[in-house]
Protein backbone atom coordinates (compact mmCIF):
# COMPACT_ATOMS: atom_id res chain seq x y z
CA UNK A 1 0.00 0.00 0.00
CA UNK A 2 1.52 3.30 -1.08
CA UNK A 3 1.13 6.06 1.48
CA UNK A 4 -0.01 9.55 0.49
CA UNK A 5 3.45 10.90 1.35
CA UNK A 6 5.15 8.34 -0.91
CA UNK A 7 2.72 9.14 -3.69
CA UNK A 8 3.38 12.88 -3.28
CA UNK A 9 7.13 12.30 -3.52
CA UNK A 10 6.66 10.09 -6.58
CA UNK A 11 4.60 12.74 -8.35
CA UNK A 12 7.14 15.42 -7.47
CA UNK A 13 9.96 13.28 -8.80
CA UNK A 14 8.08 12.56 -12.03
CA UNK A 15 7.35 16.28 -12.52
CA UNK A 16 11.00 17.16 -11.97
CA UNK A 17 12.14 14.48 -14.42
CA UNK A 18 9.75 15.81 -17.06
CA UNK A 19 11.21 19.29 -16.58
CA UNK A 20 14.73 17.92 -16.99
CA UNK A 21 13.72 16.09 -20.15
CA UNK A 22 12.28 19.27 -21.65
CA UNK A 23 15.44 21.18 -20.77
CA UNK A 24 17.61 18.43 -22.23
CA UNK A 25 15.57 18.47 -25.44
CA UNK A 26 15.92 22.25 -25.67
CA UNK A 27 19.68 22.02 -25.04
CA UNK A 28 19.97 19.32 -27.69
CA UNK A 29 18.10 21.48 -30.19
CA UNK A 30 20.39 24.42 -29.44
CA UNK A 31 23.45 22.22 -29.84
CA UNK A 32 22.24 20.97 -33.22
CA UNK A 33 21.77 24.57 -34.35
CA UNK A 34 25.24 25.43 -33.07
CA UNK A 35 27.14 22.73 -34.92
CA UNK A 36 28.38 22.53 -38.51
CA UNK A 37 29.27 19.05 -39.76
CA UNK A 38 32.78 18.70 -41.04
CA UNK A 39 36.03 20.56 -40.32
CA UNK A 40 36.64 21.76 -36.77
CA UNK A 41 34.13 24.60 -36.75
CA UNK A 42 31.17 25.10 -34.47
CA UNK A 43 28.31 27.40 -35.34
CA UNK A 44 27.41 30.08 -32.85
CA UNK A 45 23.77 30.77 -33.65
CA UNK A 46 22.82 34.32 -32.86
CA UNK A 47 19.19 34.16 -31.89
CA UNK A 48 17.06 35.40 -34.70
CA UNK A 49 18.72 32.93 -36.97
CA UNK A 50 22.00 34.80 -36.99
CA UNK A 51 24.95 32.44 -37.33
CA UNK A 52 28.52 33.27 -36.41
CA UNK A 53 31.46 30.94 -36.99
CA UNK A 54 34.10 30.19 -34.37
CA UNK A 55 36.60 27.39 -33.89
CA UNK A 56 35.54 24.97 -31.19
CA UNK A 57 33.09 27.42 -29.65
CA UNK A 58 30.76 26.42 -26.83
CA UNK A 59 31.32 22.65 -26.89
CA UNK A 60 32.70 22.70 -23.34
CA UNK A 61 29.82 24.84 -22.10
CA UNK A 62 27.30 22.36 -23.51
CA UNK A 63 28.90 19.65 -21.37
CA UNK A 64 28.80 21.85 -18.27
CA UNK A 65 25.10 22.52 -18.83
CA UNK A 66 24.36 18.81 -19.16
CA UNK A 67 26.24 17.99 -15.96
CA UNK A 68 24.53 20.76 -14.02
CA UNK A 69 21.13 19.41 -15.04
CA UNK A 70 21.74 16.01 -13.40
CA UNK A 71 19.80 15.75 -10.10
CA UNK A 72 21.89 14.88 -7.07
CA UNK A 73 19.03 13.62 -4.92
CA UNK A 74 15.42 12.57 -5.22
CA UNK A 75 13.47 15.82 -5.10
CA UNK A 76 10.55 16.53 -2.86
CA UNK A 77 7.52 18.58 -3.81
CA UNK A 78 9.31 21.76 -2.74
CA UNK A 79 12.54 21.04 -4.64
CA UNK A 80 11.76 22.97 -7.82
CA UNK A 81 14.53 23.69 -10.39
CA UNK A 82 16.04 27.13 -9.88
CA UNK A 83 16.69 29.79 -12.50
CA UNK A 84 19.66 32.17 -12.45
CA UNK A 85 19.18 35.34 -10.46
CA UNK A 86 19.90 38.62 -12.14
CA UNK A 87 22.35 40.83 -10.24
CA UNK A 88 22.41 44.64 -10.44
CA UNK A 89 24.89 46.01 -12.96
CA UNK A 90 26.39 49.40 -12.23
CA UNK A 91 25.06 52.07 -14.55
CA UNK A 92 21.95 50.12 -15.55
CA UNK A 93 18.60 51.45 -14.39
CA UNK A 94 15.14 49.91 -14.43
CA UNK A 95 13.84 49.80 -18.03
CA UNK A 96 11.05 52.19 -18.92
CA UNK A 97 7.62 50.56 -18.68
CA UNK A 98 6.20 49.15 -21.88
CA UNK A 99 6.42 46.22 -24.28
CA UNK A 100 7.44 45.79 -27.94
CA UNK A 101 4.59 46.56 -30.32
CA UNK A 102 5.30 43.42 -32.36
CA UNK A 103 4.28 44.96 -35.68
CA UNK A 104 4.71 42.81 -38.80
CA UNK A 105 5.02 43.57 -42.51
CA UNK A 106 4.90 41.25 -45.52
CA UNK A 107 7.51 43.01 -47.64
CA UNK A 108 10.64 45.09 -47.24
CA UNK A 109 9.78 48.82 -47.01
CA UNK A 110 10.16 50.94 -50.11
CA UNK A 111 13.39 52.92 -50.34
CA UNK A 112 12.87 56.23 -48.56
CA UNK A 113 16.40 57.25 -47.52
CA UNK A 114 19.01 59.14 -49.50
CA UNK A 115 22.03 56.81 -49.91
CA UNK A 116 24.30 59.83 -50.31
CA UNK A 117 23.24 61.34 -46.97
CA UNK A 118 24.46 60.71 -43.43
CA UNK A 119 22.25 58.96 -40.89
CA UNK A 120 22.65 58.43 -37.16
CA UNK A 121 20.98 55.79 -35.04
CA UNK A 122 20.60 56.36 -31.30
CA UNK A 123 20.00 53.39 -29.00
CA UNK A 124 18.63 54.80 -25.75
CA UNK A 125 18.96 51.91 -23.33
CA UNK A 126 18.50 51.60 -19.60
CA UNK A 127 22.27 51.02 -19.39
CA UNK A 128 23.24 54.10 -21.37
CA UNK A 129 23.14 55.61 -24.83
CA UNK A 130 24.89 54.13 -27.87
CA UNK A 131 25.26 56.31 -30.98
CA UNK A 132 25.87 54.73 -34.38
CA UNK A 133 26.91 56.31 -37.69
CA UNK A 134 24.99 54.38 -40.36
CA UNK A 135 26.60 53.65 -43.72
CA UNK A 136 23.78 54.39 -46.16
CA UNK A 137 26.13 54.49 -49.16
CA UNK A 138 27.36 50.91 -48.74
CA UNK A 139 24.30 49.37 -47.05
CA UNK A 140 21.29 51.37 -48.30
CA UNK A 141 18.70 48.59 -47.87
CA UNK A 142 19.84 47.86 -44.33
CA UNK A 143 19.85 51.50 -43.30
CA UNK A 144 16.48 52.04 -44.99
CA UNK A 145 15.02 49.12 -43.06
CA UNK A 146 16.33 50.42 -39.73
CA UNK A 147 15.06 53.92 -40.46
CA UNK A 148 11.63 52.45 -41.22
CA UNK A 149 11.50 50.15 -38.17
CA UNK A 150 12.76 52.86 -35.81
CA UNK A 151 10.08 55.20 -37.16
CA UNK A 152 7.48 52.55 -36.35
CA UNK A 153 8.85 52.30 -32.76
CA UNK A 154 9.49 48.64 -33.53
CA UNK A 155 12.64 48.44 -31.38
CA UNK A 156 11.23 50.33 -28.39
CA UNK A 157 11.16 48.15 -25.24
CA UNK A 158 13.01 45.28 -26.94
CA UNK A 159 15.83 43.53 -25.08
CA UNK A 160 19.37 42.67 -26.08
CA UNK A 161 19.00 38.95 -25.64
CA UNK A 162 22.41 37.40 -26.25
CA UNK A 163 25.98 38.07 -25.17
CA UNK A 164 29.05 36.12 -26.29
CA UNK A 165 32.35 36.60 -24.48
CA UNK A 166 34.82 34.06 -25.86
CA UNK A 167 36.23 34.14 -29.40
CA UNK A 168 33.23 36.13 -30.63
CA UNK A 169 32.61 39.36 -28.74
CA UNK A 170 29.14 40.61 -29.55
CA UNK A 171 25.94 41.81 -27.93
CA UNK A 172 22.90 40.84 -29.99
CA UNK A 173 19.65 42.79 -30.06
CA UNK A 174 16.60 43.45 -32.21
CA UNK A 175 14.32 40.47 -31.45
CA UNK A 176 10.96 41.70 -30.13
CA UNK A 177 10.12 38.17 -28.93
CA UNK A 178 13.20 37.88 -26.71
CA UNK A 179 12.71 37.74 -22.96
CA UNK A 180 14.75 37.31 -19.81
CA UNK A 181 13.86 33.61 -19.60
CA UNK A 182 13.67 32.47 -23.23
CA UNK A 183 16.44 33.32 -25.70
CA UNK A 184 15.28 35.00 -28.87
CA UNK A 185 15.67 33.10 -32.07
CA UNK A 186 12.73 33.64 -34.37
CA UNK A 187 11.72 37.26 -33.88
CA UNK A 188 11.66 39.55 -36.87
CA UNK A 189 9.58 42.15 -38.73
CA UNK A 190 7.92 39.64 -41.07
CA UNK A 191 10.08 40.50 -44.09
CA UNK A 192 13.65 39.73 -45.09
CA UNK A 193 16.04 41.57 -47.39
CA UNK A 194 19.09 40.66 -49.44
CA UNK A 195 22.73 40.80 -48.42
CA UNK A 196 24.87 43.82 -49.26
CA UNK A 197 28.29 45.27 -48.39
CA UNK A 198 29.87 41.88 -47.71
CA UNK A 199 32.94 42.09 -49.95
CA UNK A 200 35.96 42.40 -47.68
CA UNK A 201 33.78 42.82 -44.59
CA UNK A 202 35.60 42.81 -41.24
CA UNK A 203 34.33 43.14 -37.67
CA UNK A 204 36.60 45.27 -35.47
CA UNK A 205 35.37 46.71 -32.19
CA UNK A 206 32.58 49.20 -32.77
CA UNK A 207 31.13 47.44 -35.81
CA UNK A 208 27.34 47.11 -36.04
CA UNK A 209 26.22 44.24 -38.28
CA UNK A 210 23.21 42.11 -39.15
CA UNK A 211 22.50 38.64 -37.76
CA UNK A 212 20.98 36.18 -40.22
CA UNK A 213 20.09 32.54 -40.82
CA UNK A 214 21.84 32.27 -44.17
CA UNK A 215 22.19 34.26 -47.38
CA UNK A 216 19.60 37.00 -47.93
CA UNK A 217 17.71 36.38 -44.66
CA UNK A 218 18.23 39.73 -42.94
CA UNK A 219 15.43 40.99 -40.71
CA UNK A 220 15.65 43.11 -37.57
CA UNK A 221 18.27 41.39 -35.44
CA UNK A 222 21.72 42.93 -35.27
CA UNK A 223 24.85 42.76 -33.14
CA UNK A 224 27.25 45.25 -31.60
CA UNK A 225 30.92 44.20 -31.66
CA UNK A 226 32.61 45.38 -28.46
CA UNK A 227 36.04 43.77 -29.10
CA UNK A 228 37.84 42.90 -32.35
CA UNK A 229 36.23 39.71 -33.67
CA UNK A 230 37.23 37.41 -36.54
CA UNK A 231 34.22 36.37 -38.62
CA UNK A 232 33.63 35.34 -42.23
CA UNK A 233 32.23 38.11 -44.41
CA UNK A 234 28.63 36.91 -44.13
CA UNK A 235 27.04 39.55 -41.89
CA UNK A 236 26.19 42.97 -43.29
CA UNK A 237 28.26 45.68 -41.57
CA UNK A 238 26.07 48.77 -41.73
CA UNK A 239 27.31 51.11 -39.04
CA UNK A 240 30.02 52.13 -36.62
CA UNK A 241 29.62 53.00 -32.94
CA UNK A 242 30.66 56.62 -32.48
CA UNK A 243 29.60 57.00 -28.87
CA UNK A 244 28.84 54.55 -26.07
CA UNK A 245 31.19 51.69 -26.92
CA UNK A 246 32.11 51.82 -23.23
CA UNK A 247 28.42 51.16 -22.44
CA UNK A 248 28.51 47.92 -24.46
CA UNK A 249 31.85 46.93 -22.93
CA UNK A 250 30.43 47.50 -19.44
CA UNK A 251 27.50 45.24 -20.26
CA UNK A 252 29.91 42.60 -21.56
CA UNK A 253 32.14 42.87 -18.48
CA UNK A 254 29.18 41.93 -16.27
CA UNK A 255 28.99 38.58 -18.09
CA UNK A 256 25.97 36.41 -18.73
CA UNK A 257 23.03 35.55 -16.53
CA UNK A 258 23.88 31.86 -16.86
CA UNK A 259 27.58 32.34 -16.06
CA UNK A 260 28.55 30.88 -19.45
CA UNK A 261 30.36 32.47 -22.40
CA UNK A 262 27.14 32.51 -24.40
CA UNK A 263 23.83 33.49 -22.86
CA UNK A 264 21.59 36.32 -21.74
CA UNK A 265 23.44 39.44 -20.58
CA UNK A 266 23.51 39.75 -16.80
CA UNK A 267 22.39 43.33 -17.39
CA UNK A 268 18.73 43.48 -18.37
CA UNK A 269 19.56 45.59 -21.42
CA UNK A 270 16.40 47.15 -22.85
CA UNK A 271 15.95 49.87 -25.45
CA UNK A 272 13.67 52.56 -24.07
CA UNK A 273 13.72 54.06 -27.58
CA UNK A 274 15.57 53.74 -30.89
CA UNK A 275 15.68 56.57 -33.41
CA UNK A 276 17.28 57.15 -36.81
CA UNK A 277 17.89 60.73 -37.90
CA UNK A 278 19.28 62.24 -41.08
CA UNK A 279 22.40 64.33 -40.86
Amino acid sequence: MVSSEQRRRQLAREKYERQLERRAEAASARKRRNTILGASLAVVVLAGGGTLIATGAFSSDDKKTSAAATPQAVPTATDEPTTPTRKPVEGCATPAPGAPNGKQWKTEPAMSIDPSASYTMALESNCGKVTIALDAAKAPHTVNSFAFLAGEQYFDHTKCHRLTTDGIFVLQCGDPTASASVPGGTGGPGYQFKDENLTGATYPAGTVAMANSGPDTNGSQFFLVYKDTQLPAKYIPFGKITGGLDVVQKIAAAGTLEGSTDGHPMADVTFNSVTVTKG
